[in-house]
């Protein structure tokens, strides 16, 4: 199987599907770690929102490009509550305390869905458009995932052009770098942070929405992808876009080959390459400067 040029391929795009879905997640939270200097654990939960809204909405009006709309809409409105009531008050009070009240966030979201959804898991399907496979490099491959792994590259273009390109990107890039400074550039930091935060919050909806196809909706998915976007956000560097694609892209192609080329270590593979980074680069691959 190794020795076909098929298989290689389709492992490959196994990886970059993943990996940009894991982009899409982590891609906000790293910017909000490096920018504001919050650790917001309850951003998988966020993910989790933002499925089941996009699942809802694609079930009662029929669309999945609604829902995909909505999805980022609804979970960036509940950001904005939650940085009104909390985040920002919470910004000063370090990194312990962040710590403890976003991991009870985690749980008082994961009891909202319930409430509203029930334990029941959901189910969105695929849009017709983009149903079926791909002739793609002689393999066949489903033309959702293809979607997926063109949204995640779309996204990549646009914030990067955003934050290397405009002025904005560069208010962005100078509050990573020394907010302190930045404010006495004339900078409205405070504002900067709250648009950031729900930018952020915004993609992972994003996200959610996106995976719905992809996975049962329940109300734990957030916590089952938090692990890995930490990984992903550790390796790849806080506060970077460079740092949270290359972190994405490494821990899918390990996940990926880990799990056909050596099915009995998979589970650990990650977690050793984790340890070495941070062990040689303990600011990560790619980390912003401040």
């Amino acid at each position: 199987m190794t020795h076909d040029a098929g298989f290689w391929v389709l492992q490959a795009l196994n990886a970059l599907q993943l990996s940009m879905l894991l982009f899409l997640l982590s891609v906000g939270l790293t910017v909000i770690f490096g920018l504001m200097h919050f650790v917001n654990l309850a951003h998988g939960a966020l993910y989790a929102l933002g499925a089941y809204v996009a699942a809802s909405v694609a079930g009662a009006w029929g669309g999945f490009w609604v829902g995909l709309i909505v999805a980022p809409i609804a979970v960036a409105a509940m950001g904005v509550v939650l940085y009104g009531g909390l985040i920002r008050r919470m910004r000063r009070s370090g990194p312990m305390a962040q710590v403890l009240v976003t991991f009870g966030l985690i749980f008082a979201l994961l009891d909202l869905t319930r409430i509203i959804w029930g334990d029941v898991a959901l189910a969105s399907d695929v849009p017709a458009l983009l149903e079926g496979q791909v002739r793609l490099l002689g393999v066949d491959y489903p033309a959702y995932r293809l979607f997926v792994i063109g949204l995640g590259l779309a996204v990549l273009a646009v914030l990067a052009f955003v934050l290397g390109r405009t002025q904005i990107g560069a208010m962005i890039r100078a509050g990573v770098d020394n907010d302190a400074m930045a404010a006495c550039l004339g900078i409205d930091v405070e504002r900067l942070f709250f648009v950031v935060f729900c930018v952020g919050c915004a993609l992972a909806g994003l996200a959610g929405a996106v995976a719905a196809p992809l996975l049962s909706v329940t109300p734990d998915m957030g916590l089952q992808i938090l692990i890995p976007v930490l990984i992903v956000i550790v390796i790849g560097g806080l506060g970077s876009l460079k740092g949270a694609i290359a972190g994405a892209l490494i821990y899918g192609v390990v996940q990926t080959f880990g799990a056909v080329l050596a099915p009995q270590l998979s589970s650990v593979l990650i977690y050793a390459l984790l340890a070495l980074v941070l062990v040689t680069r303990p600011t990560g691959l790619f980390p912003a400067k401040g």
